[in-house]
């Protein structure tokens, strides 16, 4: 039962496939399109867009989505992340709606947080769905047309996925980034997304934690794309050396760093047991309960630009569920703003936000 004021544009009470044929759902789906007026006056990445709001990876599962976030005046949109090979998505549920009250802590989330028993403000989930992946031969094609439905101040981006292999270890896992790359690249996208904090990859942890292999995907990944500009999604780092250990490594190879994706928690029942399906304690938490991660992380992207000396812009991203969220991460810092949660339950945020920024 939903208690929200708009229908989510992704149903989670369907499968993953029956959103990805029949999606979007709700306002996404009535067919009006938002008209911007004037010229474009902001840049991303040498795109000139209308504002620097968006959606990342995640909610957006095919063309169809892309479009209609489009439509609805969302400039920067994310093409789920690819992979270079068919995946399917983790069974149902796949969104569930959190019990936290106030911000979730990394204490929490290793203890572990209990579901819901609606979607309700302030809105927290989790998701669990694996980074499922059509084939290629599917992808390219849905991909290249989505990157051409971008109108006037607007522009799509592609996210890549690499897949760890069950043999070969890191090197097979690079070999499969550089192939993930080359094939987004195909497309014609003007922006990728480098994904490095998957809770479902990695070598023994986040990879963005690995900050050796991270730059030697990173590096790789960069080499294969070439001039177009290259984004790295990152998770939170609590420690701040090792934060600036990262950024080392990878800020002379991109052009801007994405934090954070979400924060990984234990979902358990009453009892302490696993909630979703198939055994699967852990999963990604979003909402209104990771914003202070966000912002922190945000925050923190920023000193070290500024010790540095780097140019990296900064994306933040995590728990934007209304406009004032949207200022209070430009406020921190962040050059552009995203929201996936936020924008799910409420397909006009993106035009709350240019009303304000008029």
């Amino acid at each position: 039962m939903l208690h929200l004021p708009h229908l989510p544009f992704y149903d989670p009470e369907k499968t993953y496939e029956e959103n990805f044929e029949h999606g979007p759902f709700g306002v996404f789906a009535d067919g009006k399109i938002y008209k911007d007026a004037g010229e474009p006056q902001y840049d991303f990445l040498g795109q000139k867009v209308f504002s620097h709001f968006g959606i990342p990876s995640g909610p957006l599962i095919n063309g169809n989505f892309v479009k209609a976030a489009l439509d609805k005046g969302f400039d920067i949109v994310e093409y789920k992340d690819t992979r270079t090979h068919k995946r399917l998505c983790n069974p149902l549920p796949n969104i569930v709606p959190l019990d936290i009250k106030g911000d979730l802590t990394l204490e929490m989330a290793q203890k572990g947080i209990k579901p819901a028993k609606s979607y309700k403000e302030p809105l927290s989930i989790t998701n669990s769905f694996g980074v499922p992946s059509m084939d290629p031969e599917f992808w390219q094609t849905d991909l290249r047309e989505a990157v051409l439905r971008a109108k006037k101040g607007q522009v799509v981006v592609g996210g890549l996925q690499g897949t760890l292999p069950k043999d070969g270890g890191f090197e097979n896992y690079l070999k499969d980034f550089i192939l993930i790359a080359k094939m987004v690249k195909e497309t014609g996208v003007k922006i990728i997304e480098l994904n490095l904090s998957c809770p479902n990859e990695g070598i023994d942890n986040l990879l963005c934690f690995d900050v050796e292999h991270s730059r030697k995907v990173v590096e790789a990944v960069k080499k294969e794309i070439g001039d177009i500009p290259l984004i790295v999604k990152i998770s939170y780092f609590s420690d701040e050396k090792h934060l600036e250990k990262f950024v080392r490594a990878v800020a002379p190879f991109v052009q801007a760093i994405s934090a954070i994706n979400t924060i990984v928690s234990k979902i358990v029942d009453e009892n302490g047991k696993p909630t979703l399906s198939g055994g699967r304690l852990t999963s990604g938490t979003c909402g209104a309960s990771i914003k202070w991660a966000g912002l922190e992380m945000v925050k923190k992207l920023k000193k070290l630009r500024e010790k540095l000396g780097y140019s990296y812009t900064i994306v933040g991203v995590g728990g934007v569920m209304n406009a004032d969220d949207f200022f209070e991460y430009r406020k921190a810092g962040a050059d552009v703003v995203m929201s996936a949660t936020g924008v799910m339950w409420n397909p006009y945020l993106a035009r709350e936000i240019k009303e304000r920024l008029r």
